[in-house]
């Protein structure tokens, strides 16, 4: 009995302390974004993904987006959304990384900060985004497939 309660213990401030870390992180991402939209949309346009119609819109919507997804994570407040959302978004932004590593275009990532002072992104971008990616899965799948009395 008091291994279950140490193991729900240990699970429940597991969660808690992931929760809160990626909501940081999309709170922080979306600092720089939120104040320089202009700096941003180049970043969204160096991408080459998005018609050119759709920048200007993705540049403005994103950074919001993201500052209430961490709003949300850190609050504990509209997790299942919050959640799968971050994930789906964690997994479009690793794929347009990708996508621009395999045609060779070399990108500022745009995901902390609007200058480029810290060169194109690479692997290593892509490894940490994808370590994002798994807190996020981990979030949501710990909502969705255990009840909610254990992310208590």
């Amino acid at each position: 009995m008091k291994s279950k309660l140490y193991s729900i213990l240990l699970h429940s401030a597991l969660f808690h302390s992931v929760r809160i870390l990626m909501g940081v992180v999309f709170l922080y991402a979306s600092y720089d974004k939120i104040l320089h939209p202009a700096a941003f949309a180049k970043a969204v346009f160096n991408y080459q993904i998005l018609p050119d119609t759709a920048v200007n819109i993705m540049a403005l919507v994103l950074p919001w987006l993201e500052l209430l997804l961490g709003l949300s994570l850190v609050a504990g407040v509209w997790l299942p959304g919050a959640t799968v959302v971050i994930t789906s978004l964690m997994a479009i932004f690793i794929g347009a990384l990708i996508f621009n590593q395999i045609r060779g275009l070399d990108i500022h990532c745009g995901c902390f900060s609007t200058e480029s002072t810290q060169g194109p992104a690479d692997i290593w971008t892509i490894m940490r985004d994808c370590s994002f990616l798994a807190a996020s899965a981990y979030l949501t799948l710990r909502i969705f497939l255990f009840p909610r009395s254990s992310n208590i």
